[in-house]
């Protein structure tokens, strides 16, 4: 159930440019898996939408949500300036997430760019917790950077290196295959999938549809996009479907609740 909670922020850093780190306690972490997202308020009364911002590490236990994100405008820079012991108002869990039953026993290739990276991370540490059932998981993962001229750049890698073989890609080719993700894993001639879980800008989505439909495998996209509610009451944040959605009768879903996961074949990207 979703519910709008007071969080405490429990630390945030900064660990490459504009990008930040922030964990939050919070009863939420109980319920989320991967692939979910939370909307996070700011404190100017002025700024009334939330910022969505998915979930890249859970703590069962503590608990504690992970959320690393942009510094992409006034909300999150404000995001930006908290501290240790500063309370946050949070709405979740919100969404769906992938689907990892359809991951048992197959080899699984989770492909991210830019800060469609951090919602993979607690995929794989996931995954990597299944491998040691019956049907072990062999767990890969692509990262797509701009540039890895600057180690801090390559945010998250090693601790993608911990729990899954890892295939990098950046634009200028300072690390790893120059090019996409895509170029990475047609680069590695041992790597045949059969399930993709993936989340990143458009351009690279609608080629991941491709290569999902090119090589038979099963493909599921988490899209990014400008949400208001989060609860999908406003409409502001659909994505054109194939099939007809069956109470408005018209090719569309809702991303912050019909996803922000879907399968490849099921929306026209």
């Amino acid at each position: 159930m979703k519910q709008k909670v007071t969080a405490v922020v429990r630390s945030s850093e900064e660990i490459a440019a504009g990008i930040m780190d922030l964990w939050l306690g919070t009863d939420l972490a109980r319920e989320a898996k991967p692939g979910q997202f939370v909307a996070v308020y700011t404190k100017n009364a002025s700024k009334l939408l939330p910022r969505p911002i998915s979930i890249c590490r859970v703590d069962k236990e503590k608990p504690a949500l992970r959320l690393v994100y942009r510094i992409a405008g006034a909300g999150t820079k404000e995001f930006s300036t908290y501290r240790a012991g500063d309370e946050v108002e949070v709405l979740g869990i919100l969404g769906n997430g992938y689907p990892l039953e359809e991951a048992a026993g197959k080899t699984v290739l989770l492909l991210g760019g830019g800060i469609g990276i951090p919602p993979l991370l607690e995929t794989a540490a996931t995954l990597s917790g299944l491998s040691g059932d019956k049907a072990p998981v062999k767990v890969y993962t692509g990262l797509g950077y701009r540039s890895g001229k600057d180690p801090k750049e390559l945010f998250l890698k090693t601790e993608f290196d911990a729990v899954s073989e890892v295939l990098v890609a950046t634009e200028d080719g300072s690390e790893g295959c120059k090019g996409t993700v895509l170029d990475a894993v047609r680069a590695c001639k041992k790597l045949k999938p059969d399930v993709i879980y993936s989340c990143g800008p458009m351009p690279m989505l609608r080629a991941i549809k491709a290569y999902a439909k090119e090589t038979g495998c099963k493909a599921y996209l988490s899209l990014e996009e400008r949400m208001a509610c989060g609860v999908g009451a406003c409409l502001g944040c659909v994505c054109k479907t194939v099939k007809k959605d069956e109470h408005s009768q018209v090719n569309n879903a809702r991303i912050c609740t019909d996803g922000p996961v879907f399968a490849a074949e099921d929306v026209d990207i």
